[in-house]
């Protein structure tokens, strides 16, 4: 018998895996990102969904004087508030999640088929809230910076300089820079030719490139359209007069910071629902809490090929 004849005659592995255990993952989901700017975010909880920003009307009308060791008579003055002051409500990211209870009932070994469906759910839900907190045309970031707040590169390429210039827009304890991950490697390209590359910062576990100290935080949700983008700089936190997170606590079937999941009941053909639901809202409190860099190009390289003559 010819030695290929032979071989057809051992089990080879395709076919001898099939008996075999296997050790099984949980479902993988490739589109979740580690959502920095979830973990960064001061988060404050509201009342009936709504958040009221006060402002003072006009701060230069708040007198003052400096003693000159004299009987001069004091300023009389008081703080002023807006009539109107800005009100952010929450909106919600809302689906319903259905399983058979059959599926539930019979293939639940090794991983629990509802709890996975639901965490599943959970994360996508989690990517989308980042999206709104970024895009969301009535409270995101990007379409809420002041119209002072906003400046353009250069030349087109992010550079130490228009980040520098970002800085003096949000030099009141700025918090962290935000932007795509490519847009960051434009950045590190154009330090690394200017003989300047940027260090390292580690947070939660992680390292990051940083300027002035300001960590760069990556984020897939800051859009590039047209192969250009936008980078911005926040200062965060209620007491720093920043950017705060919103979101709604004690909700029933709590699961997280304004997250609920709640069970809808079982239909007449044994499809079971599930309600997950995330309330959330962004409130930027001071026009110098945040800007950004606009116009942004991220395509740019520098490949020199040496002359050969």
């Amino acid at each position: 018998m010819a030695e290929h004849d032979k071989n057809q005659l051992a089990l080879g592995d395709n076919a001898a895996r099939q008996l075999a255990n296997a050790t099984k993952t949980v479902p993988q989901l490739g589109t979740i990102s580690p959502r920095w700017l979830t973990h960064l975010l001061p988060w404050v909880g509201v009342e009936a969904g709504i958040y009221r920003i006060n402002q003072v009307k006009d701060a230069s009308r708040v007198l003052t004087s400096c003693s000159q060791r004299d009987e001069s008579e004091l300023p009389q003055t008081f703080v002023d508030y807006e009539e109107a002051p800005r009100e952010y409500f929450l909106s919600a990211v809302t689906t319903v999640v259905d399983i058979h209870t059959r599926v539930s009932d019979l293939y639940s070994s090794p991983h629990d088929q509802i709890k996975e469906q639901l965490r599943l759910t959970i994360e996508t839900i989690k990517e989308r809230q980042e999206d709104e907190l970024i895009n969301n045309k009535e409270y995101g970031l990007i379409n809420n910076v002041a119209k002072s707040q906003r400046i353009s590169t250069r030349t087109g390429a992010p550079t130490p300089d228009d980040l520098d210039e970002l800085i003096t827009k949000v030099w009141k304890e700025p918090a962290f820079f935000l932007a795509h991950p490519r847009t960051i490697a434009a950045f590190g390209r154009e330090c690394t030719r200017r003989g300047v590359p940027p260090p390292t910062a580690t947070l939660f576990g992680s390292p990051f490139l940083t300027w002035r100290g300001i960590p760069l935080i990556p984020s897939n949700k800051v859009k590039i359209e047209q192969g250009k983008s936008s980078i911005l700089l926040l200062r965060t936190g209620e007491s720093r007069q920043g950017v705060v997170g919103l979101y709604q606590p004690g909700l029933p079937g709590e699961q997280g910071l304004g997250l609920s999941v709640k069970f809808s009941g079982i239909n007449r053909k044994a499809i079971a629902s599930y309600l997950v639901s995330l309330y959330c809202s962004l409130a930027i409190l001071t026009e110098d809490a945040i800007a950004v860099l606009e116009n942004v190009e991220v395509d740019k390289y520098y490949d020199y090929k040496p002359e050969y003559k």
